[in-house]
């Protein structure tokens, strides 16, 4: 069998596919996945690569479609009307790769095609070649009502293959929170690249450890800003906290408390699991990766997705929620120290346990492609 897999060239997008694909291949099908550039967070992955789309990143297409500069907080905005934007600039961006992709799953023969579902041609593609689809979330957004949001955008190319939009696809949910309510449910699995760990976060800390991240996306386009009121709470905190942001300027966090610490490039997953406690932005994949961990969470939500992560992982009561400006140190106190916290976030790791590994749903996407 033949599976093409496909999305957004992003690494929220393209990460929670991999454990699928690895699955998939473990037991002798043919992998192939299609997307734009940079094809950098997929590569490591180790699987094929077909490009599509007309030669420009992600970014450039979003500053095309915004005409300037991307901005990524959007705290004025209901999380709907987020949604709402991010389907339009998602379609623009992504538009081009249609007659790619059609040519790519036409002459590969493929079988099934599973994709994110901010991407506007997999839909498109998959109801022209009447192949059978899966729609793999990423986290608390249901993955049918965008596409549906992304194919408002792109009528006239749904005109152009005479098709009156998308047609008929399954739905995979991964973790225990939201997605849709007719998907197939799946064990959240992280992945996160590979990477060197450094032997000391092997071993347990003689302290409690907390981990900041702002994600893959954020830090890079509005910096550390997030994260400023948070550092300077710390250095009362009796804690170590990791800030985890990649390549990001610090200057805006002056001098690092004793006890706060930047740190390389490390896989989130790994680092997690001799941590304590995670405070970040609210990303999909960084809050699946710290429940798959167990950890308890401090959201600090800036724009995408993060207020409906933000609004479905406090209600289960392993996580805090804050403005970033106003973080304090009784806050990270009780991120520390809180036992209900913990406990909550203990349960929604059984709970995640308890779904179907990747490997275990094989044969159900085994089935999905033999209708075709």
């Amino acid at each position: 069998m033949r599976i093409l897999f496909t999305g957004p060239a992003a690494a929220g997008h393209l990460f929670p596919m991999v454990p699928t694909a690895q699955a998939l291949r473990a037991v002798g099908h043919e992998v192939l996945f299609a997307s734009g550039r940079p094809f950098e967070p997929l590569r490591s992955a180790g699987f094929p690569i077909v490009e599509i789309g007309d030669g420009r990143t992600l970014r450039e297409l979003f500053e095309e479609r915004l005409g300037g500069k991307v901005e990524y907080v959007s705290r004025d905005q209901t999380q709907e009307e987020i949604f709402d934007m991010a389907a339009g600039i998602f379609a623009h961006a992504t538009r081009s790769g249609v007659d790619q992709l059609l040519e790519a799953a036409g002459e590969w023969g493929a079988d099934l095609l599973v994709h994110d579902s901010f991407h506007v041609a997999p839909p498109l593609v998959a109801a022209r070649l009447k192949i059978p689809s899966v729609v793999h979330n990423f986290g608390v957004t249901p993955g049918l009502p965008m596409i549906d949001r992304l194919a408002s955008h792109a009528t006239d190319l749904y005109a152009k293959h005479g098709l009156a939009g998308p047609g008929t696809a399954t739905a995979l949910n991964l973790g225990p929170l939201g997605g849709d309510p007719t998907g197939l449910s799946m064990r959240y699995i992280p992945y996160n690249g590979g990477g060197l760990v450094p032997a000391e976060f092997l071993r347990h800390a003689d302290r409690p450890r907390i981990v900041v991240t702002l994600g893959t996306v954020l830090a890079e386009i509005d910096g550390v800003r997030a994260v400023v009121r948070l550092v300077e709470a710390a250095a009362s905190v009796d804690a170590d906290f990791l800030l985890a942001v990649g390549d990001a300027d610090l200057t805006p966090l002056g001098t690092l408390p004793a006890n706060v610490r930047a740190l390389p490039w490390v896989p989130l997953n790994e680092l997690l699991s001799r941590a304590d406690a995670l405070i970040h932005h609210g990303g999909s994949g960084t809050m699946l990766t710290a429940l798959q961990a167990g950890l308890p969470q401090l959201l600090l939500p800036q724009g995408a997705d993060h207020f409906a992560n933000a609004d479905a992982l406090t209600a289960t009561g392993a996580a805090l929620r804050s403005a970033s400006d106003a973080v304090d140190s009784a806050l990270l106190d009780r991120l520390v120290g809180d036992t209900a916290l913990r406990e909550a976030a203990h349960r929604l790791r059984a709970a995640n346990a308890e779904l179907p590994t990747p490997a275990a749903l094989v044969p159900t996407l085994e089935s999905l492609a033999a209708r075709s």
